[in-house]
């Protein structure tokens, strides 16, 4: 099974927020989920995002691969 991070989208329309997850590949974009290592809402300034940081070097080291959004975000 190949396990990736990325983004699942949650929110109305127009006001999107995103859950950072673990998956298998194979799902959909907003499909079932083996664990949210956090969030992140594009909308606010200032704290919008947050990652369990350990739980995402974890997943890093067993071999998930990060989508390239997450990657981009998680950076800064």
């Amino acid at each position: 099974m190949a396990t990736v991070v990325r983004l699942t989208r949650l929110g109305r329309k127009k006001k999107p927020f995103y859950r950072i997850v673990v998956t298998d590949s194979r799902k959909r974009r907003d499909g079932g989920f083996i664990e949210t290592i956090g969030y992140y809402n594009p909308l606010k300034d200032e704290n919008n995002i947050k990652v369990d940081s350990e739980r995402l070097a974890y997943w890093k080291s067993v071999g998930a691969k990060l989508s390239d959004r997450v990657a981009q975000i998680t950076s800064k």
